[in-house]
């Protein structure tokens, strides 16, 4: 099974087992790791925010349109900023390393 890596908010690292199929998302909530993910998956807002180490930004899809509208919300935006939702996992991702921003903006909270 494919494994990944989060970088928690105080540098921790959780190694994780990441089944294929799953997003990013769906694994840290699997693993109790702190991401929001306030729109449940939905493209609806950037509270999955993760930031892709940079030797593996170049191996994922290309973001589309809504994800990249949603990440010009998020706290803490870098170069390799991708939502943890849109990053589904695969036998190819095995390794990956994600690091948790420092914060996040959650449009959804009044």
């Amino acid at each position: 099974m494919p494994k990944m890596t989060f970088i928690e908010r105080d540098g921790a690292r959780r190694e994780v087992d990441a089944p294929a199929g799953l997003s990013v998302l769906e694994i840290a909530h699997k693993h109790k790791v702190d991401i929001e993910g306030a729109c449940e998956g939905s493209l609806a807002c950037s509270t999955c925010h993760v930031i892709v180490d940079p030797g593996w930004y170049k191996q994922l899809k290309t973001a589309t349109e809504d994800e990249e509208d949603m990440l010009d919300l998020a706290f803490g935006l870098t170069e390799t900023s991708r939502l943890g939702c849109q990053i589904i996992m695969s036998d190819a991702l095995d390794g990956l390393v994600v690091t948790l921003p420092a914060g996040v903006n959650n449009m959804f909270k009044g």
